[in-house]
C-alpha cells in the first residue's frame, strides 16, 4: 500500500484497528526496527516483530470497535508529521461510553509513502478541569 499523505496513513491505521486486520495494520507501519508503540497502561514496544505481536494479541480479543477522532492537532513537515488526537472508542455491546484516549501518531515520509513510526495512547483524564495558566517552573 502507498499512502500519499499522513492523513491517508492515519485513516488506514484506524480502519485496520476497527477491523482487527493485522496485515492492514502492519501495512501502515514503517518496516524499520526503530518503530515503537505504547498501548494504554503498557510499556514501550520496539521493533517490527514486537509491534506486530502486540497488535496480534489485541486483535485476538475479537472486540468490535468504532473510532471517532476529535480535536486533532497536526504538526506537519516535509518528512515528518505528528498527529495528536482524542480517540473516542465505542465497543460493540457496551452501553456505557468510555473516556477517550489521547493518542500521538507519528508518520515518516519514506520511499513507500507515509508510514507510521510511533503510536502512543493513554487514557485522558476523567474530567477536563482547566486550570488557569501559570508560568511553568518544571518541565514535566
Amino acid at each position: 500500500m502507498l499512502f500519499p499523505t499522513p492523513q491517508d496513513a492515519e485513516a488506514a491505521f484506524y480502519e485496520a484497528f476497527a477491523k482487527c486486520d493485522l496485515d492492514g495494520m502492519m501495512a501502515v507501519w514503517a518496516d524499520d526496527d526503530d518503530i515503537y508503540c505504547v498501548h494504554p497502561h503498557g510499556g514501550r514496544i520496539s521493533g517490527v516483530a514486537q509491534v506486530r505481536e502486540s497488535w496480534r494479541q489485541i486483535f485476538a480479543s475479537g472486540q468490535t470497535l468504532r473510532f471517532q477522532l476529535r480535536e486533532q492537532q497536526y504538526l506537519h513537515g516535509m518528512m515528518l508529521s505528528v498527529h495528536s488526537v482524542y480517540e473516542h472508542i465505542v465497543v460493540a455491546g457496551e452501553t456505557r461510553a468510555r473516556n477517550p484516549m489521547i493518542a500521538t501518531n507519528i508518520y515518516l515520509r519514506t520511499e513507500q509513502g507515509w508510514r507510521m513510526v510511533a503510536h502512543h495512547a493513554s487514557p485522558s483524564p476523567a474530567t477536563a478541569e482547566i486550570e488557569p495558566r501559570r508560568a511553568a517552573k518544571t518541565l514535566h
